[in-house]
This record gives structure tokens, C-alpha cells and sequence, in this order.
């Protein structure tokens, strides 16, 4: 991703309009994410840090996150030395990937003293590490996590930066400068060399200057001087554009809407293979692209213990599934066991006590071919026959069991698999409990004890069609079958992915007939609120709901319908978003 430290320069111009603000409150929603509530003159404000290898970042945030019960220990200990204290400083040094927030605290003793939080964010390297007045550390967001010869992450050790390579920082050098390092660089392509050349550039940034220099790509050590004279041009442009902090901050995303990176400026690489989305603020697009990943991974983390238990049940019922069809199909051999038992009881005439086989007419058959029956020498002519008569009606009552069987076992799998999709789905800890209850209740988990409060199931998710249509999805199994079965009328419309896991999805229609937008933006959520979420078309069923039933039995969520359509739909995040329901 794009967060270089060039990015990390415009959030640093964002937040320093802030130095002055009181630390009012400080959460941990996640053992590599910190949230830094100020308040001040100007309203209340948050800076979110995050030290996560693949999003790691430190922007201003307008995303809530639940917290966990419990504060963890460097919560504790920050809310003991930064709490109430006032934000007096924020620090970069050149374009490197750390950011300084200084705060003046009263200690132990009631003096007045300096504390840093370092926020590296590099990578699988980033941490956050809080520095006392006298440069030594007091605890660090990760313990240990970058112990070398020459640096020591551990509490008491003076804090010294991170090994920096000599780089240029394209803010502060001359043309002559930048000419003479690429020369002097491993002679390779343009984007690489500049990548290695400066500091505080992604490759995204380093891209966007290669072609412009030239678009048809040219090796670091080949530029005529006209490439030279458009390189040096794109990098002062790009470093006014930081100084007068005229940024022109986008989203990238691909034509199916998949967010692919951020950048400050509006890239010109990839015309139209991707889409670009402007955004208002560095923060804004920080916020928007990782909201959503940061949530799931935040979610999964939480949910661990119950997707462990999902897929260890699926990968056993799916085994046994599999077994079961290999023993269904070896009972097709039934119907020869009878046709041996009758021709046998036909022929005992002709058979001996002692015989292997039986050589006679199959008289069944139009041709009456001759077949051979294997004996047992043991067995009498009716004995044997008798074997296969027995051989037969084990067979037919195994075929009877083993289709039971395998029919539970395949709606135990589609249970298992719609659970799976929920949590997979789930946003807060309340999600969780109540699937929590569920699967208790299942017998997939234990019950709960009863000193704990029972959970409260949140209203269904409420959306509006741009015509005006309610439209309600279901956040778990037991509101499906609450939401279709008991609050829907009969003659609203009902929605669900065929043959994919995801939520009931109504529409109500107040004894209307709705509208073709209605039905096609129901079906489009009840595609967005299915396993299939990110596919490009899915199929959707929906009929009235008087003609949905739930069978005896059946698992929560599970049911039958008839009379059903079928739509072919794009889930649109930005349309889902957009019809949430706000009255």
C-alpha cells in the first residue's frame, strides 16, 4: 500500500491544527490498535494507530470501534502517564515512516514532564513505543519486537531510531543531486531506482513519476535530457504539492469495486484499468479503505474459537458425508443379492450341498441368459438362498438409513455453512454472543452459565429503495425465521441467494405492489448480505412470503418455498450504504 512516508507528511499536517488538545481518553480495541481520544476549544477529535504489518498506519479517524470489556496492560499504562495530558508536539524526521507525538503530563510526584509515543510505521516492523522526558523507554505497544545488536525495544533502554539507509529526501535536494544519485545507483528500471533513491517514496509514487518521465518505461541509467528535465519536474511538482499541502487525495479501485490502494495525488498509470475515487481529507482515505478490512480482522480475532469449531465441524460432516455416499452407492448391489435369492429358490432341484456355483437361466431377462451364482460349500441350495435374501434386506434397510443420514447430514452442513457466513459477516460483539447462544443452544457449544445476562438481539437491519420501500435483512439465523416467519406479512416478498448461504431478506409492501427498483434493490442487498458478497453475479430466489414454510425440525434460518423468481444481481456496497434506512 501507499502509506510512504510522503502520506505520513499529510497526516502529520492534519494533526498538527490539534497540538494544544487534552487526552480525555484512551482505548485499546485490539492488541495492535490504539485510539487516542484529545479534546479541545475546537471539539473532540481521535488518532488512530494502528501497528498491524499489512494496514499499518496513524491518521485522524471518525470510525467507532467496540472495545473489548477489559483494557490490556499498555492501555493501562498509557491512561496512567498520558491521561489528561496536553498534546504539545508532533515530529517527523525528513520523510522517514515515524511520526512523534509529544504530550506534557504531570507525573507521580506532580511535575511536569515531556513524554513521546513513537509511532514506526513500518510495516511488519511498526510498532508504538512510549519514551519518558529522558529518552529511555517505558513500554512499547510490542514487546521485543525488533531486537538486534544495535537496537533494544525493552523497558528502561535508552529508545534509538531505527537503522535508516542514506537516502535523499526530495523535499530539501537539488537537481544536481538527485541526477548524480541514479547515476550512481545499480543501473535498473526507473521506478527502482527511485524506490532506493529517496526516502518517504512507495512504489506507487515512484511509478507515478516513471511515467510521467516516460510512459513507455526507460532504465535509471539511460534518461536523455528531456526524461531528465520531466523527472526533476514531476518531483518538484510533488514536493510543492506537500509544501503548500495542495493534495488531491484518491481511492483506487478496480472496475468490480475492490479497494486497491490511496495515494495524495490523482494517478495517471493505470488509465482505465482502475477507478479512482476522490477523497477529502489523507485521513478520510485511510479511514474509508482499511474501515472495512480492519473491522473483519478485528472481528475474526474475537470470533477465533468459533471459526476453529465452524470449520472442524464442516471438515467432519462433510467427511462423513462422503463415506455415506461410497455406502449408499455399494447398495445398489441389493437388487442382484434378490435376483440370486429367486433364481436360486427356483433352481434348488438342481443344486447340491457342496457346490461353488450355481450355472442357471435367468428367466427375468427377454434373452433368459445364463448367469453364475457363487455359493458357499458349506451352505445348503436354500441356505444360500436364504443368504441372499438377507444379503438384500440389510441392504435395502442401509440405503433406507443412509439416505436419512445423508439428507440430515447435508442440512447440517448448509447450517453449519450459513453460521459460518454470519460470522464471517458479524460487526460487533453482540453478533457474536448471540451466535454464541445459538450454536449453545444447537448443542454445537456449551450453555452458557446463568450468573450472565441474556444478550438482546438487535432490530433487523432497516434499508429504504429509492422509491420508498422498507426493506429488512435478518443479522443471524433465529431473526431470519423471527423476520419471515412471525413479523413479515404474507403478502410481503421474500429474498434469499439460491443455493448460497446469506440473510432473509424482506420487502415490505403495506399491501402495495411494488416497484421493479424496489424489488431489484431488495435482491441486491439480499446478494450483498450472502457468502457471495463479492462475486460479480448471484442468483437471488424471491416469492411472497405466504409461500415460504419452515419444515419440522429445521435448524434456525431453514426453509422451504415455492412460486419463487430468480434475479441475477451485483452486490453494490455503495448502494447499500446509501439506502440504510435513517428515519
Amino acid at each position: 500500500m501507499a502509506f510512504d512516508g510522503a502520506y505520513l507528511y499529510a497526516v502529520r499536517q492534519e494533526i498538527e491544527p490539534f497540538l494544544g488538545a487534552r487526552v480525555e481518553k484512551i482505548h485499546q480495541p485490539s492488541k495492535e490498535e490504539l485510539i487516542l481520544h484529545l479534546r479541545s476549544f475546537q471539539g473532540a477529535v481521535k488518532i488512530l494507530i494502528h501497528i498491524s504489518g499489512d494496514s499499518a498506519r496513524i491518521h485522524l479517524t471518525e470510525v467507532s470501534v467496540e472495545n473489548p470489556p477489559a483494557p490490556p496492560m499498555f492501555c493501562m499504562l498509557l491512561r496512567k502517564h498520558l491521561g489528561g495530558g496536553k498534546f504539545a508536539g508532533v515530529r517527523q524526521d525528513g520523510l522517514e515512516r515515524i511520526l512523534f507525538l509529544d504530550f506534557d503530563c504531570i507525573n507521580e510526584l506532580g511535575d511536569s514532564v515531556r513524554l513521546t509515543l513513537a509511532c514506526e510505521v513500518m510495516g511488519r516492523y511498526s510498532n508504538c513505543i512510549l519514551i519518558n522526558q529522558d529518552g529511555k523507554i517505558i513500554d512499547s505497544l510490542k514487546r521485543n519486537a525488533d531486537i538486534t545488536r544495535e537496537r533494544v525495544l525493552l523497558s528502561g533502554f535508552p529508545y534509538e531510531m531505527p537503522h535508516r539507509s542514506q537516502r535523499l529526501n526530495f523535499l530539501e535536494t537539488d537537481d544536481a543531486t538527485v541526477l548524480n544519485a541514479l547515476l550512481l545507483a545499480p543501473d535498473q528500471n526507473l521506478e527502482k531506482a527511485l524506490v532506493s533513491v529517496f526516502e518517504g517514496v512507495s512504489p506507487l509514487l515512484a511509478r507515478e513519476w516513471a511515467y510521467y518521465t516516460c510512459k513507455s518505461g526507460v532504465r535509471s541509467h539511460e534518461l536523455d535530457k528531456n526524461q531528465q528535465e520531466r523527472l526533476l519536474y514531476i518531483i518538484h511538482k510533488t514536493a510543492d504539492m506537500l509544501r503548500n499541502q495542495n493534495y488531491q487525495f484518491h481511492i483506487l479501485m478496480t472496475p468490480e469495486g475492490s479497494l486497491k490502494d490511496f495515494c495524495f495525488f490523482r494517478p495517471e498509470q493505470y488509465g482505465n484499468l482502475m477507478l479512482v475515487k476522490p477523497m477529502p481529507s489523507a485521513s478520510s482515505a485511510l479511514d474509508t479503505f482499511y474501515s472495512e478490512r480492519d473491522l473483519k480482522a478485528r472481528m475474526k480475532q474475537r470470533a477465533n474459537d468459533l471459526f476453529k469449531l465452524l470449520m472442524t465441524r464442516i471438515e467432519r460432516v462433510t467427511r462423513k458425508l462422503e463415506h455415506q455416499r461410497i455406502e449408499l452407492a455399494e447398495t445398489d448391489k441389493m437388487n442382484q443379492n434378490k435376483l440370486f435369492g429367486d433364481l436360486l429358490s427356483a433352481n434348488l432341484y438342481q443344486i447340491q450341498k457342496g457346490d461353488t456355483s450355481a450355472k442357471v437361466v435367468n428367466f427375468y431377462e427377454e434373452s433368459c441368459p445364463e448367469i453364475i451364482i457363487p455359493l458357499q460349500v458349506n451352505l445348503t441350495p436354500s441356505q444360500n438362498a436364504q443368504k441372499y435374501y438377507t444379503l438384500y434386506r440389510k441392504s435395502a434397510t442401509a440405503k433406507q438409513k443412509l439416505s436419512e443420514q445423508i439428507q440430515q447430514g447435508e442440512q447440517e452442513l448448509i447450517y453449519l455453512e450459513s453460521v459460518f457466513d454470519i460470522l464471517s459477516r458479524a460487526e460487533t460483539e453482540n453478533d457474536l454472543l448471540l451466535l454464541r447462544e445459538e450454536l449453545a443452544q444447537q448443542g454445537y457449544l456449551r450453555n452458557r452459565t446463568q450468573k450472565q445476562k441474556p444478550v438482546k438481539q438487535a432490530p433487523p437491519i432497516a434499508y429504504q429503495s429509492e422509491d420508498g420501500f422498507l426493506i429488512l435483512v435478518g443479522r443471524n439465523n433465529r431473526q431470519n425465521d423471527q423476520l419471515t416467519l412471525k413479523q413479515a406479512s404474507k403478502q410481503d416478498i421474500w429474498f434469499h441467494t439460491q443455493n448460497i448461504p446469506g440473510s432473509h431478506v424482506i420487502l415490505v409492501t403495506d399491501g402495495k405492489e411494488p416497484s421493479e427498483t424496489a424489488i431489484r434493490q431488495a435482491g441486491m442487498l439480499s446478494a450483498y448480505h450472502s457468502k457471495a458478497r463479492d462475486s460479480a453475479q448471484v442468483p437471488v430466489d424471491f416469492t411472497r412470503v405466504k409461500f415460504v414454510k419452515k419444515p419440522n425440525g429445521a435448524k434456525p434460518g431453514m426453509v422451504i418455498f415455492t412460486n419463487q423468481q430468480t434475479l441475477y444481481l451485483k452486490p453494490d456496497r455503495e448502494l447499500a450504504e446509501k439506502l440504510i434506512y435513517k428515519g
